[in-house]
């Protein structure tokens, strides 16, 4: 697009505003709720900007810059892409609920459909090292959630996000939102480039982050923010206790949203970070019935086939044999070698290894990296 039909677009300022070098989010905003719209700003004195942004920030703002104005014109010929759309505070499809956290971006790159933003939405997150127990979990739940009317919101990271992301495309009518840590040029990782497009159809990718950003890790955390800021709660399938999904709980927290975590093995890593928001009180789930209780929403229309296959409540040994049912009575629910195991049953190793495969092939119990076994589910 050239740079005059560029100066001409309504969006075009708020692209100048947030492209500038040494204005941050927290600047922007500062200098909005000064002077109201970037005209404004661009309209003052770089002495009066300065009384707001500090000197550095003026004069960027009221300087030539090529460089800025080269990636605003970008910007807008992005935007004239299907499905793309560049979403500004003063936008009426501006999500409402980011407005509620304090430092809302005053400038959103969406691709997909911008109504999703304003569903009902809960964001289902965890960890990336996650366990199949906690992927199957994840989905399960967002496709029951996604049933009921909500819109899953995650991180498209490895791991849980994905599973919910997939979980709420599994759902009849269900829509799907992922904040990148990312430009939206880039899709981090790799291998969920074909999931984004999914989401894309389905809801939205949505990031505050300019097109080339490359994937930064102090990205990601300003990312969970808005996780926690487009959603009425969060609910944490598997976390370790450092971890993102932590950062995205607690600042929900802040937002006055609801916190949800699945507990899990006292053994398992991934289970401590779970365990320690429901110590510090978060709200304990066993079934996506109890979110929504807990949200006080109705389950809008009945769970899809699919999603009562995969409800986490089910019982996984249907189907066994005879042989297998007993050992997985054996195993119980926290992870067990096969010396334990053996120990448990009576049974010699090549009587069990028998059975565990059998388990492991119909997905009923999965080997740990550590060789001993564990339940799904």
């Amino acid at each position: 697009m050239p740079l005059d039909s560029a100066a001409r677009d309504e969006r075009a300022p708020w692209l100048r505003l947030v492209l500038t070098p040494s204005v941050g989010a927290g600047t922007a905003l500062s200098l909005l709720r000064a002077y109201g719209l970037p005209e404004a700003i661009f309209a003052a004195g770089t002495g009066a900007l300065a009384r707001v942004a500090g000197t550095e920030a003026a004069a960027r703002l009221n300087g030539s810059d090529a460089t800025r104005d080269a990636a605003v014109a970008a910007a807008l010929d992005w935007a004239q892409g299907p499905d793309r759309h560049l979403i500004s505070l003063a936008d009426p499809r501006y999500p409402a609920r980011l407005l509620e956290i304090g430092d809302p971006p005053p400038l959103l790159y969406v691709v997909g459909d911008p109504a999703v933003l304003a569903l009902p939405a809960l964001a289902v997150v965890g960890s990336r090292s996650c366990t199949a127990a906690g992927q199957g979990n994840a989905r399960a739940f967002a496709r029951s959630l996604a049933d009921a009317g909500l819109a899953i919101v995650s991180g498209l990271a490895l791991g849980i996000d994905a599973a919910a992301h997939r979980g709420s495309l599994d759902a009849a009518d269900g829509h799907t939102i992922a904040i990148l840590g990312t430009g939206l040029d880039t899709v981090y990782p790799a291998e969920n480039r074909g999931l984004a497009r999914q989401v894309a159809e389905r809801g939205a990718l949505v990031s505050e982050l300019p097109l080339g950003t490359a994937p930064e890790r102090w990205n990601f955390p300003r990312r969970n923010r808005l996780i926690a800021g487009l959603s009425m709660g969060v609910l944490v399938v598997e976390a370790a206790k450092r971890s993102g999904s932590l950062i995205t709980a607690r600042l929900a927290g802040e937002f006055g949203r609801e916190v949800f975590a699945i507990p899990g093995s006292i053994h398992s890593p991934v289970a401590r970070g779970c365990h320690a928001l429901i110590r510090q009180g978060a709200k304990l789930v066993e079934s996506a019935e109890d979110v929504l209780s807990e949200l006080r929403m109705p389950r809008i229309r009945p769970a899809s086939p699919a999603a009562q296959e995969l409800d986490p409540a089910g019982d996984a040994s249907q189907g066994a044999s005879a042989g297998a049912t007993a050992l997985l009575a054996s195993l119980g629910w926290d992870p067990a070698g096969l010396d334990e195991l053996a120990q448990r049953t009576g049974q010699g190793a090549g009587a069990l290894n028998e059975t565990l495969l059998e388990l492991e092939l119909s997905g009923v119990v999965e080997r740990l990296a550590d060789g001993r076994y564990q339940r799904r589910g």
